[in-house]
């Protein structure tokens, strides 16, 4: 699919374009798979239990640029 000419569109339109585009996505039934709950459970338990390291995104931009 290509979206033509969105140059011609002002920001606030453009905006509520990618608005009613993500309400369209949000609405629909999106399938998660027994697997990926289980990891999400444990993550959040985990972030619960205070095992989870937490960094800003500072923090994160900073760590990729250092491996770089």
């Amino acid at each position: 699919m290509e979206i033509k000419n969105l140059s011609k569109y002002g920001n606030a339109e453009k905006i509520v374009l990618a608005e009613q585009l993500w309400d369209s996505v949000s609405k629909e039934s999106l399938e998660v798979s027994d697997e990926v709950k289980r990891e999400l459970d444990i993550r959040i338990q985990n972030l619960e239990e205070g095992k989870t390291e937490l960094y800003t995104w500072d923090e994160v931009k900073a760590h990729l640029r250092s491996i770089r």
